[in-house]
């Protein structure tokens, strides 16, 4: 098991299952991301770099994508989304549409091949 699995497997319903989303969504377009751990969180990486981390917390689930960058590609979509520099909050009742997700994944493993 890894710490993304531990993780994952102390999460309450319905946070568990929206969390697992975005990172079945990553790995499926990303398939050499491995579970790991990035600034002390668990998290996806590719080529030894963080390429997300999804958290659970106390009023919503937290998408840090490690690149400020990553986020301004896709900000204009995500009107009803708490923003911050490194961050994009949802809940399980609103999660991050799908073509939007895929474009800031993408966009960060983008920037981890440069």
């Amino acid at each position: 098991m890894s710490e993304l699995t531990d993780y994952l497997a102390d999460l309450p319903e319905p946070q568990r299952s929206a969390i697992e989303q975005v990172y079945a969504r990553a790995r499926k377009l990303v398939p050499d991301a491995v579970d790991g751990v990035s600034y002390g969180m668990p998290a996806l990486r590719y080529r030894g770099k963080a390429l997300l981390s999804v958290m659970n917390a106390r009023d919503h689930i937290g998408l840090y994508p490690f690149s400020p960058a990553a986020i301004d590609g896709v900000r204009g979509d995500l009107e009803g989304f708490s923003l911050a520099k490194g961050t994009v909050r949802f809940t399980a009742d609103h999660p991050i549409p799908e073509p939007v997700l895929d474009r800031l994944i993408l966009a960060r493993a983008e920037q981890i091949d440069a």
